[in-house]
């Protein structure tokens, strides 16, 4: 795709009034959350939502997160329920998305729902993010801002070395603290975790007394982040590594000597904030393989465990 100029946006009205205008032209622009970057684009249109998918290099069967300031803006766009009611007042806003069934009428683009008959909808945390929704006033469709399959952007520095000259703009906003992307739970049938994520899955299944079900592994796609190879560095992964084989670079966890530490002490959400940033910067050292230590599979443990399995997995 043709280069343009990326513009760096402060985290301040004049920032977010200019993010607006840019949205409401139809341009992309990244945005930080609580989890991980955004890569924002107006929902009801088709022509805005494919600069996502050209920018991203996507492929369009995988569908997106819709982002929102607020209940009566999901209300609008869902077919909302008391069992989504319950958990909204849990955890939003927050890093959990609620996939339900698509409100007739909602105008939000097919490309958005890549064809399925529910939508992805999310309050996220962040202040820059909420004070941008609020202004821009229109649904915001926001994948993660990477190119598709690599590994996911935690500051507007990683936005920018994978997307610039790609997008309009970047608005800046710190680390994310998350670190890793919303829990998606599945709402328009039975309880259903589609993706583990920054929101254990512990605390939902407290929330809804009881356990989830589990997705399958061959389950057609039904929620972003399920494709089997995402999340991945240029470097080879070796999950689970008890000992450093030459000429790896090393991601410990715990009391292990290495290049990178997700977290000394063993703290699992300390280890989730960490992971990408970690993984940008091995990357970034050239080594042919990154080895990772054994991480706990419990708690953020398991959303840890998930985007390091498909780091590792075999790419197309």
């Amino acid at each position: 795709m043709t280069d343009i100029t990326t513009e760096r946006l402060p985290a301040d009205p004049t920032g977010f009034a200019r993010a607006a205008e840019l949205w409401r032209a139809g341009a992309c622009v990244a945005f930080p959350t609580e989890t991980v970057y955004g890569l924002g684009a107006d929902a009801t249109s088709d022509d805005a939502v494919t600069g996502i998918y050209t920018a991203k290099d996507r492929p369009r069967f995988n569908p997106l997160i819709v982002h929102l300031p607020d209940l009566d803006a999901v209300k609008a766009l869902v077919e909302w329920s008391d069992e989504a009611d319950r958990i909204a007042s849990v955890f939003w806003p927050g890093p959990l998305t609620l996939v339900l069934p698509l409100k007739e009428g909602a105008g939000v683009s097919k490309l958005v729902t890549a064809g399925l008959d529910t939508l992805a909808v999310r309050m996220p945390a962040h202040p820059v993010a909420r004070a941008l929704l609020t202004e821009v006033g229109r649904p915001i469709a926001a994948p993660s801002a990477n190119r598709s399959g690599r590994i996911s952007p935690t500051t507007a520095d990683h936005v920018a070395a994978s997307l610039d000259g790609r997008i309009a703009a970047i608005v800046e906003g710190g680390a994310s603290e998350v670190g890793l992307e919303s829990t998606i739970l599945g709402l328009a049938g039975d309880p259903t975790l589609l993706r583990p994520g920054g929101l254990p899955v512990e605390a939902l299944e407290e929330a809804l007394g009881g356990p989830l079900i589990r997705r399958a592994a061959n389950a057609a796609i039904s929620a972003p982040g399920q494709t089997a190879s995402h999340y991945a560095p240029e470097a080879h992964m070796r999950l689970n590594a008890t000992d450093w084989r030459e000429g790896e670079a090393r991601l410990g966890f715990g009391p292990v000597e290495c290049d990178l530490n997700l977290s000394a002490s063993g703290d699992l959400r300390e280890a989730a904030a960490m992971l990408f940033a970690h993984l940008h910067a091995l990357d970034a050292r050239g080594a042919g393989t990154i080895a990772v230590s054994p991480i706990p599979d419990r708690g953020l443990g398991a959303a840890i465990n998930d985007r390091l399995m498909r780091a590792a997995a075999p790419r197309g």
